[in-house]
């Protein structure tokens, strides 16, 4: 079988979540396989080489309109379904501030024709003017063989925002042991060391972070570079870290390794995180995780975390102080590495992609 894995045009430009989620996808699928070409939205896709087109970003879906609506194949749909509406209605600042007046699926059609005006995207079918946002995901959901959520919990969300009967199979996301790999000996871990791995955007919340953990005695270690549109949140950060907070622009994987190892507490804050990749990845190599408890977190790590309520810094900071003294459950790591890997992942998208090609 050869698939066509469709992603966002700023894929590996602006690298987030779903970056990492598509590349271990195709690899390991090829282990089991299958040929998956990674494509981004804007380039031309000779559709007549594949059996089945597999988009990602449900909330991005005019491309998905344009390549399945022109391909007139099976495609199925990794929904990857994040809602920024509460940071986009309370926390945003300047012309921003309109969204407090708007809905959700208007804030993201705004936000699509400004990507679009200023140049920093291209509209992948001009059906999504007239349609808009609500209509174009429930056109969409209404012709995919099949959707593939990160969790039972993205699935509830889904259709209770966009009510439809599309098949579904839960696919989660996943760390790749082989280099995720905990040597406890080796170096000692500092329990005065958070870390946070993750995009420097208003979603992301490091603001709050910072101002939690300014002038504590732990050390905060911001690895990640700006978003290109939010280099004034960027700024303001770190114009407002204390000397125990520093900054590391956004490093590979594999290099994260080592920081994992070192830290005790790794922190993710966000207003909303259907996963949170960084999470598992160091929850796995043996941190402690604090991380929010809006979106579908619960779903993944359930009693293993400690949650935090992205509004409120005090809060923020019980729960870096509560992780930090804290013995890591070592039970928790197998539950990863038994649940929670790219190849259980492939696994899972090898059998939707069976069903979606006999549908």
């Amino acid at each position: 079988m050869k698939v066509a894995l469709i992603a966002r045009k700023t894929l590996y430009t602006v690298p987030g979540g779903d970056t990492v989620q598509i590349v271990q996808t195709a690899a390991s699928l090829a282990a089991l396989g299958i040929t998956a070409d990674i494509k981004t939205a804007d380039k031309t896709i000779a559709y007549q080489d594949y059996d089945l087109l597999h988009f990602f970003n449900i909330t991005r879906p005019a491309d998905i309109l344009y390549h399945s609506q022109k391909a007139g194949k099976q495609f199925v749909v990794s929904t990857i379904l994040c809602d920024y509406s509460e940071y986009d209605r309370q926390h945003r600042k300047g012309i921003g501030m309109l969204f407090t007046y708007l809905k959700s699926d208007s804030i993201e059609y705004v936000k699509t024709i400004a990507r679009c005006l200023i140049g920093r995207d291209k509209l992948g079918s001009l059906s999504y003017i007239w349609k808009g946002q609500f209509n174009s995901i429930k056109d969409i959901l209404s012709r995919a063989a099949m959707v593939l959520p990160n969790s039972e919990s993205e699935y509830q969300r889904l259709v209770g925002s966009y009510p439809c009967t599309t098949k579904y199979m839960v696919v989660p996301n996943g760390i790749d042991p082989t280099l995720f790999q905990n040597n406890h000996t080796q170096i000692r871990r500092d329990n005065n060391l958070v870390i946070c791995a993750a995009r420097i955007e208003g979603i992301k919340n490091q603001l709050n972070l910072i101002r939690a953990l300014n002038n504590t005695r732990f050390r905060l270690l911001i690895i990640g570079s700006p978003a290109p549109n939010q280099l004034a949140y960027y700024n303001e950060c770190r114009s407002i870290a204390a000397e125990n907070i520093s900054f590391l622009q956004h490093i590979p994987q594999g290099d994260l390794v080592d920081y994992y190892r070192k830290a005790k507490v790794h922190v993710l804050p966000s207003w909303f995180e259907t996963t949170g990749l960084s999470s598992i990845e160091a929850a796995v190599m043996g941190c402690n995780i604090v991380i929010t408890d809006k979106g579908d977190t619960r779903a993944y790590f359930g009693d293993d975390a400690f949650y935090c309520d992205p509004a409120t810094p005090e809060i923020i900071l019980a729960a870096v102080e509560k992780a930090s003294s804290t013995a890591f459950d070592e039970n928790f790591r197998e539950k990863i590495l038994n649940k929670y890997t790219w190849k259980q992942a492939a696994i899972q998208t090898l059998k939707a992609y069976q069903l979606a090609a006999i549908a």
